[in-house]
């Protein structure tokens, strides 16, 4: 190992390793005077703010902090015009910069939309400002980022993606890009050919379920020069991560093997698990098994020579619906566990907490000390109240996953976060040592991501009011009191749910749905209603829309504008659907015709509003997949395994049973494209059905949806039109239906 890596798995080992029931006794005021001489780890940081500030990097001078009884912590002092941030890593330092930029020179730096609107010379904090982690795990992205973010992003987008994380506080970031290569390598010791792991692997837009053992080979072999490309990133990814002071979350080895192992070695034992959503699972190899043993040392140790080190591996055994068969869970959970502390003595095992996982029979198998439970649920079911009695105080991280396959819906349970965050993590007892930012894809809720990036970094009681009043002003750059309307309107509304329901993410719109009159949701495990109430939400695109006009121009102000009108039209169509089935139930076929013609209308300002966003169009998602491809015919695979993941999502069999729509979006070519193509398909049967005084004949959605998949014709790759002039002609739009 070269030497620079060795010095930064040992840094890393220091710092993960802190014992959370020391960790749940933080707290407290921090010390102040930090001081901290100027450090070689500082330039990461400063290399950051020069990319994320380039008029203004000069300004701010990092050092280098010693930690306060053991935990991250950052200063914030200087002059004006010279900002000076101590901290104990890079990660830390930029912290203490997003702080800066928030509370002292109202900016906002976020992974949806920012605003930098500074003055020439920076001013100085008041005094110098500490803040002390009050947990030493913070833990971010989920196992389908790759897939519902972006499987084919680039260095580009990763670069900036990694230095926001790093701004706000995280300090442990799931790394799953290149595992393909991983496995394409470690299997050929094994006797495998390169063309037949390949047909194994899946596309990456499909790959984060391959990973948790629920289906392989679909939708089209990948190609060599793929894995190369993608193992290549996947190195640049995991060596800024560390660069900047974060610890890569890799994956760990728990036994999927592809095809007809035990037949290539001789006294393995596997445990077949058949299929997921008419999708081949990868066999299980038993753990208990010196066969077993082999294969994790094998990947440990090319996982490493690829990737370089870490002290922190994601693994789930029996992902939704797998199969022990005969053996043991407790003794498999203890095989796996050895396997990982053989390769790796300093490491830890991160779990998922999500639904029955982990089961007691796995974490009463190892040791407390070696696994965290990133718990999916926090915030969610009615249920969770006690995590230390469900998982036999195993160390936890507090965790949301506020979407479900990246839909645009706004809104978090904040109340809950607010409420439960610092009473379970200073509870008698409490093993509560991390927070998990978890929704399924990223890029999106700017204000949830920023809220609760904040728990960890937090002293006191959170108020809500205050901190989105605090929120909007930093966000635009100045108090109006607009903005602020605005934002107390969603944190009442969107931002004001709880778990009382059982959900912790918004209804999605019913735009996106297979059509039926009586659908109630697009995807199949979304809520079947509203959290909220609609009336009460849209007068804060009103309010948006009345924002003195200098403090529009940033990509923030108009991110916010285009989610606040765009949620605004989708729960319109909650209202409008119920006067289509009554218009068709009548028999009236004139006042159905009109009804349809609103709701088709509706739909197509909703294109045209979301058009006018780069991140909104699903012309760049296909165009993204396309470029990773050495060919045409390559190029449209890609293109298929991406776009597929948002409509049909797998096999005729997946589609019907749920996972169809599974991803859906309200973005510029789904929109206007395959979403209006299926209601204006579905409304023209309904109206021949009328005037023939039959029952509406039954549609193949899936060959539809699969066929437009494959051949959605051309996609905008660039924005057009202006969403300011679009959110005005939605509020006409919607005072008109009323």
């Amino acid at each position: 190992m070269p030497l620079a890596r060795r010095a930064v798995f040992a840094a890393l080992a220091a710092g993960t390793m802190m014992a959370c029931s020391r960790a749940s006794g933080l707290g407290g005021t921090p010390s102040a005077g930090l001081g901290g001489a100027p450090a070689a780890s500082a330039g990461a940081a400063r290399a950051a703010a020069r990319r994320l500030l380039p008029d203004h990097w000069q300004q701010f001078e990092f050092r280098t902090a010693a930690p306060v009884s053991g935990s991250d912590v950052f200063e914030v002092a200087g002059r004006t015009g010279l900002v000076t941030v101590a901290g104990t890593t890079p990660a830390a330092q930029l912290t203490g910069l997003n702080w800066y930029l928030r509370n002292v020179a109202y900016a906002d730096v976020n992974w949806a939309g920012q605003q930098l609107g500074l003055p020439r010379e920076l001013p100085a904090p008041d005094s110098a400002v500490t803040r002390r982690a009050n947990v030493p795990h913070r833990f971010v992205l989920n196992d389908t980022n790759d897939g519902y973010t972006g499987p084919y992003h680039d260095w580009a987008y990763w670069e900036r993606e990694l230095d926001v994380l790093a701004l706000h506080g995280y300090n442990e970031v799931l790394v799953y890009t290149g595992a393909d290569a991983l496995y394409h390598r470690l299997f050929q010791e094994f006797g495998y050919a390169d063309e037949e792991l390949r047909r194994w692997i899946p596309g990456p837009a499909h790959q984060p379920w391959w990973l948790l053992q629920n289906l392989s080979g679909f939708p089209y072999p990948v190609s060599r020069q793929l894995l190369d490309a993608r193992a290549a990133l996947g190195v640049r990814i995991a060596d800024r991560v560390r660069e900047l002071g974060m610890t890569p979350v890799l994956p760990g080895f728990f036994g999927t093997v592809p095809p007809g192992f035990a037949d290539r070695d001789p006294g393995a034992r596997t445990i077949p698990q058949g299929t997921w959503m008419g999708l081949a699972r990868p066999d299980w190899l038993d753990p208990r098994t010196d066969h077993f043993a082999r294969v994790a040392a094998a990947f440990y140790r090319v996982q490493e020579e690829m990737f370089g080190p870490s002290t922190l591996f994601k693994m789930d055994l029996l992902h939704e619906g797998g199969s022990p068969g005969d053996v043991p869970v407790g003794d498999a959970a203890r095989a796996v566990e050895e396997a990982l502390l053989r390769a790796h003595p300093d490491a830890l095992w991160v779990i998922l907490g999500w639904q029955h996982n982990p089961p007691r029979a796995i974490v009463d198998a190892v040791s407390k000390e070696r696994m965290v439970v990133v718990d999916g649920l926090s915030d969610r079911f009615p249920r969770v109240t006690d995590r230390e009695s469900d998982w036999g105080s195993t160390p936890y991280a507090f965790g949301s996953i506020w979407n479900f396959g990246g839909h645009t819906a706004l809104g978090a349970n904040t109340p809950e976060w607010a409420a439960t965050y610092e009473k379970w993590r200073t509870k008698k007892g409490s093993t509560l040592c991390g927070t998990a930012l978890m929704p399924e894809a990223a890029d999106n809720n700017p204000a949830a991501f920023a809220l609760f990036s904040e728990l960890a970094w937090r002293e006191g009681e959170l108020d809500l009011a205050v901190w989105f009043r605090d929120w909007a002003r930093a966000r635009y750059g100045a108090p109006d009191p607009h903005a602020g309307a605005a934002w107390d309107i969603l944190r009442r509304t969107a931002y004001g749910t709880t778990r009382a329901d059982s959900w912790s993410e918004g209804a999605d719109g019913l735009f996106g749905a297979r059509p039926a009159l009586t659908v109630n949701r697009a995807a199949s495990w979304s809520p079947r209603q509203l959290r909220y109430h609609a009336e009460e939400f849209e007068p804060a695109l009103d309010e948006l829309l009345r924002v003195r006009e200098e403090l529009r121009g940033s990509s923030a102000y108009r991110r916010d504008l285009l989610d606040v009108a765009r949620q605004a039209l989708a729960n319109r169509s909650r209202v409008l659907l119920p006067r289509v089935k009554q218009a068709y139930d009548s028999g009236d076929a004139a006042r159905f015709d009109a009804a349809a013609r609103i709701w088709l209308a509706l739909m197509d300002d909703l294109e045209r509003l979301v058009a006018t966003d780069a991140d909104h169009l699903l012309g760049r998602w296909v165009e993204r997949a396309r470029s990773w491809g050495a060919d045409d015919t390559e190029r449209d695979r890609l293109a298929y395994d991406a776009l597929s993941l948002l409509t049909v999502w797998g096999t005729r069999e997946g589609a019907d049973a749920g996972l169809r729509d599974y991803a859906n979006r309200e973005w510029s070519g789904l929109v206007g494209g395959l979403y209006r193509l299926r209601w204006s398909t579905y409304f023209e049967e309904l109206r021949s059905a009328l005037r023939a005084g039959r029952a509406p004949a039954a549609i193949d959605w899936f060959a539809l949806e699969d066929r437009w998949t494959r051949d959605p014709g051309e996609l905008a790759t660039r924005p057009t039109g202006d969403t300011y002039t679009e959110a005005v002609r939605v509020r006409e739009r919607l005072a008109a239906t009323r």
